[in-house]
């Protein structure tokens, strides 16, 4: 019998709930979320795309992540830092990404901030993967129940509250759980789903 929260495809695999039948969503679960990341781009095109998701569905980010790509320079924060006023109104008119004013100026002041943590920490990979929690944080199984349960925990708000501190945006707890997830920091593959057991 099939584990609350896993889904079966026709040839058996089972994955978490969450990927449903949609073939890119299934490749972003079996390639990427939870695989440890330590590439400072992809960390900050993560927490920017986590912030410009807030309100709609990742599977809608996903599906746009190419168009963000090539819109935000590869999510190179370095060229992203020098962006203007002009870049905002540039970004406003693209229809391929999200056009929500707040979250693109947030995006451009995150390269900034992204760029002083380079220099503090010596990349953003060092920061980040501090905040990987202790074992006692973590549920002792990792079921649809546990899971659900935890859309923010003690770390990430922690988090949350220090790069708030340090002038990111668009980083609030949950946001910032939902980073820790896909980059790695936990894994919350569900007990019985095929990735997990890959990590």
């Amino acid at each position: 019998m099939l584990k609350e929260g896993l889904v079966r495809d026709a040839n058996g695999t089972s994955r978490c709930w969450w990927c449903g039948q949609d073939e890119e969503y299934i490749r972003y679960h079996d390639q990427e979320w939870g695989r440890p990341v330590t590439d400072d781009i992809r960390l900050f095109e993560k927490i920017c795309l986590e912030g410009f998701q807030a309100g709609l569905s990742w599977l809608t980010i996903l599906r746009k992540r190419e168009n963000f790509r090539a819109a935000f320079d590869g999510f190179d924060f370095y060229k992203v830092a020098e962006y203007t006023d002009k870049d905002v109104e540039r970004l406003l008119k693209d229809a391929g990404i999200v056009r929500h004013r707040g979250k693109i100026e947030s995006t451009i002041n995150n390269a900034r901030r992204a760029i002083e943590m380079v220099d503090e920490f010596g990349s953003l990979s060092s920061y980040f993967w501090r905040w990987k929690p202790e074992d006692s944080e973590r549920p002792k199984v990792c079921d649809y129940k546990s899971l659900t349960a935890f859309t923010v925990t003690p770390t990430s708000k922690a988090l949350s509250r220090d790069l708030k501190k340090r002038g990111w945006s668009f980083v609030g707890p949950t946001t910032a759980y939902a980073f820790m997830q896909a980059m790695g920091l936990v894994n919350d593959h569900l007990e019985g789903c095929r990735v997990r057991y890959e990590m």
